[in-house]
């Protein structure tokens, strides 16, 4: 049974097709149904007549993996190419290897593209963009009959335009065709009402040259002492007390959803290790792994998917498109600090399901950033994140590399290779040479009592 919103996007698209446009950008929520409502289109599309091909691109594999099998299903034949096959699904990394043979096979073809997440391209007929973006202006804008742009977060850490985009205005401001917002999903009980606990520590101190620095808070501490936010998410005393809390609500949930499953996202793989030693040893919880070290990570998320272990401890790997219905509570201790990433990860916990309990829980460190970032869950797109800013205007003979204005410089960003890895920069490092991550600081950083801010989105006496 489609959803409403998924009716009508559906329609717009193929109205769309009608007036002999070749491009249709769909923006909604994480865990709304996106692939599924990418699947009907193609569908309609291949039933109709109207094209020959699909092809399906996604950042990572384990997406891919979903959007096979929707696929697969909804048009009931292979979707792995070949013979029996109409189409299949690669990643954006794996566009730069395909043979020549390939896109020959293809010419005369009219040909449907789906650009999943599609976020993680960059670049226009102006401005070069990064590998993955190069690749679609390349291979597949021309190539293409109809594509389909997929995305839950529309905007780069980069403030870089995304490939195949429009914007509009002197500031930029992203146009999308069709946008189901998280208030809309809410409503239509299409995702869960999230509840962001921030968590803060009233007395924070640390030692250094034989003084004793008290600092009031946690945004205190970071902002007088210099020190970085991993001194806070590899301390001792923090970890336990906010895993204590994931597991005591997730504990509580599974009283009447007894699958219900937790997320924890860690900075790296040895802090992944530490916590899950803290949650099976001083927690009693059952919980795995999965990391790039991981031999087959997709199969590991699968198994857990489809089990009842109470957690999963993740590096990257479960931080956009992939789909564990069952998780409903998610600690984030990932050094990651930016609003793209920390709404994906909470997207992770937001998909309905027909358990008796639906609640959703988030629990975060009150770092100034993420402390932000929850405020404004309610708007969809941040207005901070809506448009390019463009220092100049530039005429066009001189807009081959448009000078664009890097408000989030200072934030990490994806890599591309990174990216197909399901890695974020920094997490295939070791305890030893993890970036801008303090281990003195961590160890030195005494804290004193906790407290804790709720924040509820989309609730209603």
């Amino acid at each position: 049974m489609l959803r409403s919103w998924q009716k009508e996007a559906i329609k717009a698209a193929i109205e769309k097709y009608h007036q002999s446009h070749r491009h249709f950008f769909c923006q909604a929520t994480p865990a709304a149904g996106k692939t599924i409502f990418a699947a009907e289109v193609g569908a309609y599309l291949f039933d109709h007549g109207m094209v020959d091909v699909i092809l399906c691109l996604a950042p990572s594999k384990a997406i891919c993996d979903g959007i096979e099998h929707t696929f697969s299903t909804r048009l009931n034949r292979p979707f792995k190419g070949g013979l029996g096959g109409i189409g299949q699904v690669m990643t954006y990394q794996a566009l730069q290897y395909i043979p020549q043979d390939f896109w020959v096979t293809l010419e005369g073809k009219r040909i449907f593209v789906v650009l999943d997440e599609v976020h993680h391209c960059s670049g226009n007929e102006g401005f070069k963009g990064n590998a993955w973006g190069q690749q679609i202006l390349s291979k597949i804008q021309n190539l293409a009959t109809y594509t389909l742009a997929l995305s839950g977060t529309p905007w780069r850490s980069d403030c870089v335009p995304i490939v195949l985009s429009k914007y509009i205005g002197s500031d930029g401001q992203l146009v999308v065709d069709y946008q189901y917002s998280l208030s809309e999903a809410v409503s239509d009980m299409v995702c869960r009402s999230p509840k962001v606990v921030l968590v803060d520590n009233e007395h924070l101190y640390l030692k250094r040259d034989e003084r004793t620095e008290s600092y009031s808070s946690i945004l205190d501490y970071i902002k007088r002492s210099k020190a970085s936010y991993q001194s806070v998410i590899f301390n001792d005393k923090a970890m336990n007390h906010i895993l204590k809390l994931g597991c005591e609500k997730l504990n509580s949930i599974r009283k009447h959803s007894p699958n219900a499953g937790g997320l924890v996202v860690a900075a790296s793989v040895s802090h992944a290790k530490l916590i899950q030693t803290k949650l099976t040893e001083d927690l009693n919880q059952s919980a795995i792994i999965v990391t790039y070290e991981n031999e087959k990570p997709e199969e590991d998320i699968s198994i857990f998917r489809s089990g009842d272990v109470q957690w999963i401890v993740s590096v990257g790997m479960v931080s956009e498109g992939t789909d564990i219905p069952r998780l409903q509570v998610c600690c984030h201790l990932s050094s990651i600090k930016t609003e793209l990433y920390f709404r994906q990860v909470l997207g992770r916990i937001l998909r309905i399901t027909d358990t008796p309990n639906q609640e959703a829980w988030l629990f975060t460190f009150a770092e100034e950033n993420l402390s932000e970032y929850a405020e404004r869950i309610e708007e969809d797109i941040p207005e901070s994140c809506l448009y390019l800013k463009f220092l100049e205007q530039f005429s066009s003979e001189n807009r081959a590399q448009p000078t664009i204005k890097r408000e989030l410089a200072d934030k990490p960003s994806l890599s591309e290779s990174a990216q197909d890895k399901g890695l974020l920069w920094g997490h295939n490092s070791t305890s030893s040479d993890l970036p801008y991550a303090s281990y003195f600081e961590a160890n030195e950083l005494k804290l004193g009592n906790f407290k804790q801010r709720v924040i509820s989105c989309f609730y209603n006496d």
